[in-house]
């Protein structure tokens, strides 16, 4: 009996000092913390709004395209059929296998290229190093448009219009900046000890590179890697001219989609398009969030 009286009176100053320091939390420290989830709730409604407004449009029967139901109703799957239907001169399958060497190509090369040309801006001391780094800098702020007359012209004189390398070669100028910049500030942020301790072991810098510095940068690639690939994928400007129809990516095919009626564009079947795009990219995304916020952050705090 006496065990249970002093358990009690023992817990009773626990409970009431929580309580007193939950009363004192000041009011503006609260009203701080609802201001950051109401801004965490507005950017997640304006970016996963539209995606579930086209996921609800693609399962809705093309009958009642325009209804303004904001949840799913009169599902069906004939949108996605109708999204893979070669009767109309449509060939979405293909477009995705062409959407997927493209941006493969891309994502590989312009890996390969900036991944060495990071670890140098970021770890050599060399002459013109930042004007070196402007250029590069510089290079992602011309707009596709001027770009395309050039190329249109260049491409048909050589004859790659139609082929591949017509659209990976300059998704790789679009890419490598980006591929750049990320993997530059994540390499800065490495501890020189690791490297050195390497080289005083034996090893060569190419060694040190290749099997200490490059596994530890494995975040930052891996989320350059997902954003290379999504910029590629969803060029469509210099795809609309220099591709055929034979090697079309997505952004192209759904552009094209024709319905029964050709005064009214097939909404259903380009949401159905749309959304089988999308899901396996969210998918990816979801599986490796945890590897993508490393790598986009690690780059930009201070150890």
């Amino acid at each position: 009996m006496s065990v249970n009286i002093t358990k009690d009176t023992g817990d009773a100053p626990t409970e009431a000092a929580k309580s007193h320091v939950a009363q004192q939390v000041p009011w503006t420290q609260r009203l701080g913390s609802a201001r950051v989830y109401l801004g965490a709730l507005i950017v997640l409604v304006w970016g996963l709004g539209p995606f579930y407004w086209m996921v609800v449009t693609a399962l809705r029967d093309p009958k009642y395209t325009f209804d303004n139901t904001p949840w799913p109703t009169h599902i069906t799957l004939e949108n996605f059929r109708n999204a893979f239907d070669t009767s109309r001169g449509n060939n979405f399958g293909r477009a995705l296998g062409n959407s997927v060497v493209i941006g493969a190509a891309t994502t590989a090369i312009a890996l390969l290229l900036g991944v060495m040309a990071a670890y140098a801006l970021a770890r050599l001391t060399f002459r013109g190093k930042y004007v070196v780094s402007g250029v590069i800098l510089s290079a992602s702020m011309f707009p596709v448009v001027v770009l395309v007359t050039p190329l249109f012209q260049l491409f048909t004189d050589i004859g790659w219009i139609g082929h591949y390398q017509a659209m990976i070669i300059p998704n790789i100028s679009f890419v490598l900046p980006m591929t750049v910049y990320i993997l530059a500030s994540f390499f800065t942020e490495l501890p020189w000890e690791l490297e050195e301790a390497a080289r005083i072991d034996g090893a060569s810098r190419f060694q040190a590179f290749r099997l200490i510095m490059l596994p530890l940068a494995a975040p930052a690639v891996f989320t350059t890697a997902i954003l290379a690939f999504i910029a590629a994928v969803n060029e469509y400007l210099l795809a609309r001219l220099l591709s055929s129809d034979a090697t079309e990516p997505v952004t192209v095919a759904v552009a094209r989609f024709s319905g029964n009626n050709p005064l009214v564009p097939p909404y259903t079947a380009i949401m159905a398009a749309g959304t089988i795009v999308t899901i396996p990219l969210v998918i990816m995304v979801l599986l490796f969030q945890r590897r993508i916020i490393s790598g986009l952050t690690a780059g930009g705090v201070k150890s």
